[in-house]
């Protein structure tokens, strides 16, 4: 009978002691609904420099060799140069050559170039672009028949690659990157022709979505560079893009804004548009383009679209520099 008081003694202090938890435990629920724990915010990382002079160079040289349309002798030549280039600037190149049928049953001779960088990684981002350039000039009024120097359509987007590569060299990445350079996309049917059909396009790409460079290959998105170096250019938000990859869009038009190029990557909407993208879209690597479309303009890819005006007169190097910064900043910042 002597110990009933301590086992009162204990028992309020048990009682207290739960108490004081809940109470306590209600308060930490409180301040922590109140004051969550901060995220981790990503650091920005600031990329290389991109050389818009560098890109202009390489284009230039593109030029130089002649119209790249399958089956010319500057198609082989250009084409080796690329080659050499991209393993100057440290890649492992595959090359897929093959023969590929054109809309007119003309035999293709066909060459995708891939150039790896750090082929060893696992987690891999996709940039691509055409090489080849339009082997007709089916929108001109003069010399219809003749092959286009491509500049813009086919040059632009290989010259902005190659300085991406160049700067890959010496600054790699936390990834891995492919850089492919598709032929015979622009091997479509004349305007002027009927029974124009969309497979009629993008041989090199739909060669390659069948036959990927490495059996199971992934990337984790793409971005695809198309007529990016024209003066007075525009790149809305490309209809395909926005169905298979909104978020990749997203982030290119994010970056886009942040580094200050509104002006030129645009709000609007294009529609679906045919190109290499389409294909790799449909193999399961969400990809967006960059490509020039005028939304508000009749014929929006512009007066020298698939004529002998797409030239280096119509190249600008502001615009080239605005497209690699934007490609720069989202590959760096992945």
């Amino acid at each position: 009978m002597r110990n009933k008081p301590i086992f009162k003694v204990i028992a309020v202090l048990a009682v207290v002691l739960f108490l004081f938890f809940i109470v306590f435990s209600a308060l930490q629920s409180k301040t922590s609904a109140v004051n969550p724990p901060k995220q981790k915010i990503k650091k920005h990382i600031q990329a290389p420099t991109f050389s818009s002079d560098s890109a202009y160079t390489y284009i230039q040289k593109q030029v130089d060799f002649g119209p790249r349309n399958p089956n010319s002798v500057p198609a082989k030549e250009c084409g080796d140069w690329l080659i050499d280039k991209l393993s100057e600037f440290g890649a492992n190149i595959i090359t897929q050559e093959d023969i590929v049928t054109a809309y007119d049953d003309t035999k293709l001779n066909m060459r995708n170039i891939i150039a790896e960088f750090q082929p060893e990684k696992s987690k891999r981002v996709l940039l691509y672009a055409h090489w080849d350039t339009r082997p007709f000039a089916d929108k001109d009024t003069v010399r219809i028949n003749e092959p286009i120097d491509g500049a813009n359509d086919g040059g632009s987007g290989v010259g902005v690659l190659l300085e991406v590569a160049r700067a890959l060299q010496n600054n790699p990445t936390d990834y891995g990157i492919d850089i492919i350079l598709f032929d015979s996309e622009d091997y479509g049917r004349p305007t002027y022709a009927s029974g124009s059909n969309y497979k009629d396009w993008c041989l090199g790409s739909q060669y390659w979505a069948r036959t990927p460079h490495k059996k199971n290959y992934r990337a984790k998105y793409g971005i695809l560079l198309d007529m990016v170096g024209g003066k007075n250019a525009a790149f809305p938000r490309e209809g395909t893009s926005l169905q298979y990859a909104e978020n990749v869009v997203d982030k290119i038009w994010k970056s886009a804004s942040s580094l200050g190029h509104d002006g030129l990557f645009q709000r609007d909407q294009s529609n679906p548009t045919t190109d290499d993208h389409l294909f790799v879209n449909a193999v399961g690597i969400p990809s967006a383009a960059i490509v020039e479309f005028h939304v508000h303009q009749m014929g929006g890819y512009g007066k020298f679209h698939h004529t002998h005006q797409d030239n280096m007169d119509n190249i600008s190097k502001e615009t080239l520099q605005a497209v690699g910064d934007v490609v720069m900043d989202v590959i760096y910042n992945e």
